[in-house]
């Protein structure tokens, strides 16, 4: 009668948590559109138009960078491009840097991210290159405000993904160890369920097979009569049942269904690798002393733990590593039998992440104990490989084992995967530092080297100096000039005002150093009008 309502009120609570979430996403989304766009109103350093058109784009922009955030994040990179060719512009600026921020946070593949980066950069290039009025200097200041607009911002999101996904691993790992201690309580009930069922077969046996001997001896006597002779058979048949069924029921409490599924009795160990090559897994088989490692000729118990380490392993091996190819060595030796399981990483399909609980290889450690042996599973350079080491004396296995052994299968997966987590964070906080120390320092060698190069390129010869006359026509006098003029945006510092009348002046160096005096040209209405040699205030002489 309950149910219906049940069902009706947790999907009434669901879409109420949805209903809420969406109201939450779409405030934030609101919040980060006015914080992008509150310059468009407030600065005119770029055009109405481009202005008026960026406000319905970075609407679009906000809600997009939670489904696709590298398409969100062109956007203030077009509009910045579209504004000037150097990139930056305090209009869009605070877009770009947001857009990065949630880009680097809100992805995980890194390589999309970069390779926009590496385009935006190319088509600056091609800009600087191809726009009248635009050059170098301005692909510089665009490779620079990349770097600290997006790239920087992107990998400060990236570091707070990682820290993020080291607290969820924290948690993870609590919960996981929580779980492992339900699984030990409960393999703790189950081995004192055992004792119990051992204690009650030993006791109960013993009793039911002494009340089965007085019962045939009664049924002998010779001065009892006939009646009490089957009376006494009865009696002895009933014991004999008992017993059976007591030792039928302690068996069903004691087995291990795990192996009783999985281990034939009668395979042997090549018997498993023939059927499992048969399955289509590479599998090989490699026998030292063949003829001393028939079944019939092991123990049972070492034949059954040698057969089960080899099941557990490459039952782990087409687990976790699908595809790779698995070598099985069978070592006899006079006194001992040691069991080889290795697969390498040469697979076709990428290893999976483990994520089980590691038991198989605590029982079979177990196992391999109980048989007098010892047993290690660890990775190797190229795969994984699981060892044991079976000696074929009889061996007593020591009623009282250790509460703690010592364990031979490695660090546990929990462990691991948090040091992962940590070594990830750790990796995201040095890149967000040498990434942008790089390559600021390789942008700064360039820009170096370039002008230096333009600083030679505007050095204006002595002799083609000398060789110029005042009246020669711009059209002349242009092509035997530098490729570059002196490459300060404003005059020179000291250079005094430029004649009447004239149209334009240019400044060459005379030599390549920043200290060294100009040469000053002055043209009016076409043709060379004034020539004169200056001294700067970075002249020294």
């Amino acid at each position: 009668m309950n149910t219906p309502a049940r069902a009706h009120s947790f999907r009434g609570r669901l879409r109420e948590a949805l209903r809420r979430r969406r109201v939450r996403e779409a405030l934030a989304d609101l919040a980060l559109w006015l914080f992008m766009a509150y310059p468009l109103p407030s600065l005119s350093e770029v055009p109405l138009w481009l202005r008026l058109l960026a406000a319905p784009l970075l609407a679009v922009a906000a809600p997009l960078s939670r489904r696709a955030p590298l398409a969100a994040a062109t956007v203030p990179a077009a509009l910045g491009l579209a504004a000037t060719p150097q990139l930056f512009t305090s209009t869009f600026s605070p877009a770009l840097v947001a857009l990065s921020f949630l880009l680097g946070r809100r992805t995980q593949d890194a390589r999309p991210s970069l390779a926009a980066a590496l385009a935006l950069c190319a088509a600056g290039l091609a800009l600087a290159l191809t726009l009248p009025g635009a050059d170098l200097w301005d692909w510089f200041t665009l490779v620079t405000t990349v770097l600290f607009a997006a790239v920087l911002p992107w990998l400060l999101g990236r570091f707070r993904r990682q820290q993020y996904e080291l607290h969820s691993a924290g948690w993870e790992l609590a919960a996981r160890m929580e779980r492992e201690q339900q699984l030990v309580a409960e393999r703790t009930r189950l081995r004192e369920r055992s004792r119990i069922a051992g204690d009650m077969h030993d006791s109960l046996g013993h009793d039911l097979s002494l009340i089965a001997v007085r019962a045939a001896a009664l049924q002998v006597s010779p001065g009892v009569d006939d009646a009490a002779r089957a009376s006494a058979a009865e009696l002895r048949q009933a014991a004999a049942d008992a017993t059976e069924r007591l030792r039928q029921i302690i068996g069903l409490l004691r087995q291990d269904a795990t192996d009783s599924a999985q281990l034939p009795p009668s395979e042997t160990v090549p018997d498993l690798v023939a059927r499992t090559a048969a399955s289509g897994v590479r599998i090989t088989l490699h026998q030292h002393g063949t003829h001393d490692t028939a079944a019939d000729e092991l123990p049972p118990l070492v034949d059954r733990a040698a057969h089960r380490v080899v099941q557990e392993a490459v039952t782990n091996a087409t687990k976790h590593a699908p595809g790779s190819t698995i070598t099985v060595e069978l070592k006899r030796e006079r006194a001992a039998l040691d069991v080889t399981v290795h697969n390498g990483t040469g697979s076709a399909a990428p290893p999976t992440p483990g994520v089980g609980s590691g038991t198989g290889l605590i029982s079979l450690d177990e196992r391999v104990r109980q048989a007098g042996g010892t047993f290690r599973a660890h990775p190797t350079e190229n795969g994984f490989e699981v060892r044991a080491h079976l000696p074929l004396t009889p061996f007593a296995a020591d009623p009282h084992p250790p509460t703690e052994p010592e364990p031979l299968t490695g660090p546990s997966r929990s462990s691991e995967e948090l040091a992962q987590a940590r070594q990830r964070v750790r990796r995201g906080i040095v890149n967000a530092l040498w990434i942008p120390a790089a390559a600021t320092a390789v942008l700064a060698v360039l820009m170096y080297g370039f002008q230096l190069y333009t600083s030679h390129q505007s050095v204006l010869p002595r002799h083609t100096y000398a060789d110029l006359r005042i009246g020669d026509a711009e059209t002349s006098v242009a092509p035997r000039l530098p490729s570059y003029e002196f490459d300060e945006e404003s005059r020179p510092p000291g250079a005094p005002p430029d004649p009447s009348h004239t149209n334009e002046c240019r400044f060459y160096r005379t030599a390549t150093f920043d200290n060294s005096p100009l040469y000053r040209l002055c043209f009016t209405a076409g043709r060379l009008s004034h020539k004169d040699r200056i001294a700067t205030d970075r002249d020294d002489g």
